[in-house]
């Protein structure tokens, strides 16, 4: 189709892009993202970190004997990876809260890549602060007492 402006000289309109081959385009880093954390998944699910020696020992643990907030995360994982939910969370709940975080954000992601809206995540200071917060907590009263019931 070619178009003539008010000067005569014709204008021929870029071809237009494919929807479909648009949104494989822009799907591309979300199934690399999904991807890369799946074979992580995988991989920790068949190599298993309950049995000593297939993963290093957190090094704040080893020294202190203190828990930090990522302490019983592969146990975690492990357990997420093979559905059982609830050694999952006795392993680390900070961590499976953070599984399902980032599969919601990575949903959130895709959907908005598919309607051609890019995903753009702006943490402010409270948001930060209250993360932060929250892993400061978890690791105090997991290192207290009477939060054995957060020990890995």
């Amino acid at each position: 189709m070619r178009c003539v402006n008010a000067e005569t000289q014709p204008v021929v309109p870029p071809p237009p892009t494919p929807a479909v081959g648009g949104v494989l385009r822009r799907l591309w880093v979300p199934a690399g993202v999904l991807t890369a954390v799946g074979a992580a998944f995988a991989y920790v699910a068949a190599v298993d970190p309950n049995e000593p020696g297939h993963y290093p020992v957190c090094p704040l643990w080893r020294f202190t004997g203190l828990y930090c907030p990522g302490c019983g995360g592969l146990r975690s994982a492990h357990a997420f990876a093979h559905g059982d939910i609830a050694t999952a969370l006795t392993s680390n709940v900070l961590a499976v809260a953070g599984f399902l975080g980032f599969a919601v954000l990575w949903t959130v992601w895709v959907v908005r890549e598919v309607r051609g809206r890019p995903m753009h995540v702006a943490l402010g200071p409270l948001q930060l602060w209250t993360l932060g917060t929250l892993a400061l907590v978890f690791t105090v009263v997991r290192n207290l007492p009477f939060g054995g019931w957060l020990h890995p």
